[in-house]
């Protein structure tokens, strides 16, 4: 008899980088993401379904994620990618043979057969990866789910008409690649805000005056999307722990700064992660939005680099490579040691220590349901949602480890493998509770995206949101005055605030990890942004757009070339004003 049921639930997403560099960040973040992550994903479905086994698996795609993997260019640079990859493994192999190296010869070997796999899985599918995501949804083996269009951190952005255009959006792009509504959405950042008078964490404008704002929630409802996913700390308070920490020696320094002042809520004991709730943070009118929390239990084993199955020393180390050709050929050792300190990689090793790892999760989610069961609750859902580039890019054997939870899932007698939406139409909640502003992580709140490093890009932000609101205003008032290249400007103007908005600039600016590519990015996209709009704003005054300018547009168009259905009137008047 099942104890409950259990979702796995990917979140895949990567900033926009195509035409924004290559290496060490820009376009072999994406083509690395694809050959260890988003590839294997689909490949260890098939093998489940070939093995006669009902996988379910549901599996966030950013829309700015699905644009680039969509895009002809990127095409063409990831067959590249791979072959250059297996041709450095190549000329490893022939350092190591004549070194007499035979632990790192056989690396070698092992990279080149990885890559010559993945290229060949690659062109299997017509150099199609979205498809190939559908045709699995399609035939009942995944749910697909979305994401804020361009990762915008909706508590942090300054306007309601932004938080609609990220979320019409997503929908708009689902429609166009799968060809039918998303049911569920990841916020961008598990980041949630409900309706209050809210009031802007840096000057607009030289003020800070409090306005009433819609809930993030409200969004989500308007546009036909039935879940979220958070923290289960922001479920139900009590401490949070992050994810990330560990990861990040900078974090653990903002978190210094950060923790003298914040005071963990109390814990509401009679919540449970493993109840679904619905959110509604609209007085009346609006179809409530059921909210999935992360179970913390599970997430910690998977999640921690310290704690966590990825530490153990048998598997891939992720930051010692070997250069020129950047392959790893060091296990994990220790999650203390120095790379110095690195052993050689075994991949046989390695994968002996998944069925153990595997065995030992689902066990755990076995027990927590039947926990759960016996304290009265016949129909919970544990839900497990983790970043999808952890399985690969980070713990390269994610997707082994993933096939053998599924597969274990599959064959228990005691848990019943779910979708979210599934269980949702199965165990329709009806207890509609608030809960508060937050995201992921230690404290759960947003010092991770707004702190004295990155301060001055939420200015930028928030200046470009206004003048972008002015002109779409503007557009929607006065149709008489349209014309394809206003449109052109308008379009690509707002194409360029959406880039700016992106959560993983602050991110990456606060981690550390790509400080200075961030810092560009966001300003190029301002400058970008100052000057279409400066653009627009003389045309509109029926000034003679010099050449350069029209090429300055051609070539925006060019590099930032998604979303071609964005809609201007998204950013001149929330739809349902608060």
């Amino acid at each position: 008899m099942s104890v409950g049921k259990f979702a796995f639930i990917l979140h895949g997403h990567l900033p926009y980088v195509l035409s924004h560099g290559r290496w060490p960040h820009g376009t072999d973040w994406l083509s690395e993401a694809a050959a260890e992550t988003y590839l294997p994903v689909i490949r260890i479905i098939r093998e489940l379904v070939d093995e006669g086994l009902q996988p379910k698996l549901t599996m966030g795609l950013s829309p700015v994620l699905c644009e680039q993997l969509a895009d002809n260019s990127f095409k063409e640079e990831f067959v590249t990618y791979l072959n250059q990859k297996i041709k450095a493994a190549r000329y490893d192999a022939e350092e190591f043979r004549s070194h007499e190296e035979p632990g790192m010869l056989q690396v070698a070997h092992f990279w080149i057969d990885f890559y010559k796999k993945t290229l060949n899985h690659y062109e299997s599918l017509g150099q199609e990866i979205l498809p190939a995501f559908k045709k699995l949804q399609d035939e009942g083996y995944m749910e697909l789910i979305t994401c804020g269009a361009t990762h915008g951190y909706y508590p942090l952005l300054s306007r309601d008409e932004s938080l609609q255009v990220q979320t019409k959006m997503a929908v708009r792009n689902y429609q166009d690649h799968f060809g039918c509504s998303p049911r569920g959405i990841w916020l961008p950042e598990c980041a949630y805000r409900p309706r209050y008078e809210w009031t802007p964490p840096v000057e607009i404008d030289g003020k800070q005056e409090s306005y009433l704002r819609k809930g993030s929630d409200e969004f989500l409802s308007e546009n036909g999307l039935d879940f979220f996913v958070i923290d289960s700390a922001l479920l139900k308070g009590g401490k949070s722990v992050g994810v990330y920490i560990d990861r990040f020696d900078s974090l653990k320094l903002l978190w210094d700064e950060f923790s003298r002042q914040y005071k963990p809520r109390e814990e509401e004991t009679d919540k449970s992660p493993h109840k679904v709730y619905l959110v509604s943070s609209e007085p009346e009118g609006k179809k409530p939005t059921a909210v999935i929390a992360r179970d913390p239990e599970t997430g910690l084993l998977v999640w921690s680099g310290e704690h966590g199955y990825p530490g153990d020393g048998h598997y891939l180390d992720f930051h010692k490579k070997r250069f020129p050709g950047g392959h790893r050929y060091w296990a994990v050792t220790s999650s203390k040691a120095d790379l110095a300190d690195k052993v050689g990689y075994n991949r046989e090793g390695a994968l002996d220590r998944i069925p153990e790892n595997a065995g030992h999760f689902v066990s755990k989610v076995t027990d927590i349901l039947s926990s759960g069961n016996e304290n009265g609750d016949k129909s919970g859902l544990l839900a497990a949602p983790y970043d999808a580039e952890l399985f690969g890019h980070w713990w390269f054997e994610g997707p082994e480890f993933l096939k053998q939870v599924l597969a274990g899932v599959c064959r228990s007698s005691e848990i019943d493998l779910t979708f979210v939406s599934e269980y949702l139409d199965e165990n329709q909640p009806d207890k509609i509770i608030s809960i508060p502003e937050g995201s992921w992580g230690q404290g759960n709140n947003h010092y991770i995206w707004l702190n004295r490093h990155t301060e001055w890009t939420w200015k930028h932000i928030y200046e470009c949101e206004a003048e972008m609101c002015r002109l779409a205003l503007y557009w929607k008032e006065n149709k008489n005055k349209r014309d394809t290249r206003l449109e052109d400007l308008l379009k690509q103007a707002g194409r360029e605030l959406m880039l700016m908005s992106a959560s993983d600039w602050q991110f990456l600016i606060s981690t550390y990890a790509a400080r200075d590519y961030a810092e560009m990015r966001i300003s190029n996209h301002y400058s970008d942004f100052k000057r279409l709009t400066s653009i627009a704003n003389r045309h509109i005054a029926g000034e003679t757009i010099p050449n350069g300018d029209l090429q300055f547009l051609l070539d925006c168009k060019d590099r930032d070339r998604l979303f071609n259905n964005l809609e201007i009137e998204w950013f001149a008047q929330v739809e349902y004003p608060a």
